[in-house]
């Protein structure tokens, strides 16, 4: 195994510390950095807000769209809300990167002028010094809880938009291409389930209720995201729980469950701790002051 590959993992998030109420034309929500372990992947999976990562070192491979891209050191990667999208960290020389979560009204316009998108989601910003120190003076802003935190915050984040915009070549595969009636299916079929997923939804009321055969839609879905319908939906609910029982600590394990679509407590325990390796509440004890958290 390489030295690179050796490099202990780590992973630490922070999040805002004030949230504006009112005006939330361009937030960031939390930022983190991560040195990841050989063949970490997360994903299959879709959020609820803009992502993006910057590698720091190592290297690793982004899916999104049905594209596969290669990363390295340098490069900025966009994940967009509502995007079924995958990445991996090198078996040889897993990547180190930081990222910042954000939303807000004015956030697909500023994107729209950098000319990141989801066809064209990456961009090489090898050559600048500076975005590597603005992700990591959003993060700092947050761990020091100072006012104006979260005004830092967004300073930081057009500043590195406009480093984006000036990196990524505009007019060449910036613009996004047209998509297919393929496409276009599945991205119904991942609107359908990631609003109605804490529903009890089957397969078969999805295809009905978008109009399309039942077979015919698993099998357009898997070719075009890597996995059935329902292997996504299963994947999106355990995250949505994980979420809960990492933000919401009033919750029950029980209510958690039903939040995320499962009426039944223990297939939900059971289904958490496969896909986790940990059950429920060991994984929210384990975020408690003086454990070691996931």
């Amino acid at each position: 195994m390489s030295p690179a590959a050796k490099r202990k993992e780590s992973y630490y998030v922070v999040s805002n510390p004030s949230v504006p109420a009112e005006d939330r034309s361009l937030v960031v929500l939390f930022a983190g950095n991560s040195q990841t372990r050989p063949g970490h992947k997360p994903g299959p999976k879709v959020v609820d807000y803009y992502l993006l990562h910057h590698v720091l070192s190592g290297k690793g491979t982004y899916t999104c769209a049905g594209r596969m891209y290669e990363l390295r050191a340098g490069d900025t990667f966009l994940i967009e809300p509502d995007t079924l999208v995958q990445y991996t960290a090198d078996l040889n020389a897993p990547w180190h990167y930081r990222w910042i979560a954000f939303e807000g009204s004015a956030a697909p316009e500023l994107l729209r002028e950098t000319g990141l998108n989801t066809q064209q989601p990456v961009v090489s910003t090898r050559r600048s010094r500076v975005v590597p120190s603005l992700f990591r003076q959003v993060q700092e802003a947050f761990q020091t809880r100072a006012a104006g935190a979260s005004l830092k915050a967004a300073g930081c984040l057009h500043l590195i938009l406009a480093e984006l915009a000036q990196a990524l070549p505009h007019g060449e595969p910036g613009q996004p291409a047209e998509e297919t009636g393929g496409e276009r299916t599945v991205q119904q079929a991942l609107q359908y389930l990631t609003a109605q997923y804490a529903e009890p939804i089957t397969i078969e009321l999805m295809a009905e209720a978008l109009g399309y055969n039942r077979a015919y839609l698993s099998t357009l879905f898997k070719a075009y995201t890597g996995v059935s319908p329902v292997s996504f939906l299963l994947s999106l609910r355990l995250d949505k729980a994980r979420h809960l029982l990492r933000e919401r600590p009033e919750l029950t394990v029980e209510q958690i469950a039903s939040s995320v679509g499962f009426q039944d407590p223990l297939h939900f325990s059971k289904q958490f701790k496969r896909h986790y390796q940990t059950s429920p509440t060991d994984y929210r004890l384990s975020l408690l002051p003086g454990r070691s958290g996931d």
